[in-house]
């Protein structure tokens, strides 16, 4: 084996250690309560820690790393979206009646089509990194980043840049909330509807539904979690506009077939089951750690190959484009929220 082979399978070795430690620490310092109560679950978390080593460590992957971390944040991130579905039932949404569901609806779709738009025509940002920094922040923040871009097939840059403008305001954001309940005049479960369909992140959903108050927080995060199960229709029907725009390339794989995302059928499937079994909490509780556990290795995955000098190269407009739908979904939420929602 010459020095170059033997350099490349101790970096390999290296990455297959790293990235698990960088997940499991994630997930650890995520239940440290003075850490949680900032909102900041496992997925930044490992985001930042994997940026912290990809900074140290300045080698740059070939070969066989390349391949790794590729399987870490295509294929584990896949599995991962698949066992959230378990998180999640069809009981949830009748919960919260039909107008959250129909509000969650707007708030996503006007969102992302205002975000991809003004993207697009106004800061004449690449198509694939306003659609990344829209969905971000209209769904799910980097989980549906990561699985749109399954879809896109985008630069690593537009992904990179993309996740770290919606951890950036879905973080301010959260801190928002209890703010401005005091001046809202809403009910606790009025605004816990509210918080849940304009927030980034689940589990900034969670800190900002908990530090108003109970009921608020269960309004939130069912009202949350019914967004992210709206992720895979969302990733259908972007698919298929891609496929019938001008620009198919976009929509298809190296093969020449369109890229259709079939892990979204695994994440409705596991809903669908979470929806009609009862499944023992042990097991819930496993699947829900596995599906945790394979997203943060996706994230540290990313975070890894995330240099300050690739987001300080795409310059200030997607940070821009991020502000203003953190504005949208803050004021446009909140009128939103007051047109369908009795306070």
């Amino acid at each position: 084996m010459s020095t170059t082979d033997l350099y490349s399978e101790l970096f390999l070795m290296s990455q297959l250690i790293a990235l698990p430690l960088i997940a499991i620490l994630a997930i650890l310092l995520a239940k440290v309560p003075a850490i949680a109560q900032f909102g900041l679950s496992a997925l930044p978390l490992a985001i930042m820690l994997g940026m912290v080593v990809g900074h140290v460590n300045t080698r740059v992957a070939v070969g066989k790393e390349i391949t790794f971390i590729c399987f870490c944040q295509q294929k584990l991130l896949r599995a991962g979206i698949i066992l959230f579905g378990f998180s999640l039932s069809f009981q949830q949404i009748i919960s919260v009646g039909w107008q959250a569901i129909v509000l969650d609806m707007l708030v996503i779709t006007s969102v992302f089509c205002a975000g991809t738009y003004v993207g697009i025509r106004f800061f004449k940002l690449d198509k694939e990194l306003a659609i990344l920094t829209s969905v971000g922040s209209a769904i799910c923040g980097a989980a549906a980043i990561l699985a749109t871009e399954s879809v896109l097939k985008p630069r690593q840059q537009h992904v990179t840049v993309a996740v770290a403008s919606v951890v950036l305001f879905g973080t301010l954001a959260m801190f928002s909330y209890p703010f401005i309940y005091q001046f809202s005049g809403m009910s606790e479960q009025a605004f816990g509807i509210y918080i849940g369909s304009t927030v980034h992140e689940v589990a900034q959903a969670v800190a900002a539904g908990e530090a108003v108050g109970g009921e608020a927080l269960q309004n939130a995060v069912v009202v949350k979690l019914i967004r992210v199960m709206m992720l895979a229709p969302f990733i259908f029907i972007l698919s298929a506009f891609l496929l019938r725009s001008s620009d198919r390339n976009s929509a298809r794989t190296s093969g020449g077939g369109i890229a259709i995302p079939w892990f979204v059928f695994g994440f409705m499937a596991a809903s669908g089951i979470n929806s009609v079994l009862l499944l023992p909490e042990a097991l819930l509780s496993t699947l829900q750690l596995a599906s945790q556990f394979s997203l943060a290795i996706a994230m540290a995955a990313l975070g890894v190959q995330t240099r300050w000098s690739i987001i300080r190269q795409a310059g200030a407009k997607p940070m821009v484009l991020s502000l203003m739908l953190f504005v949208m979904l803050i004021f446009g939420g909140f009128y939103l929220n007051q047109w369908l929602i009795v306070a």
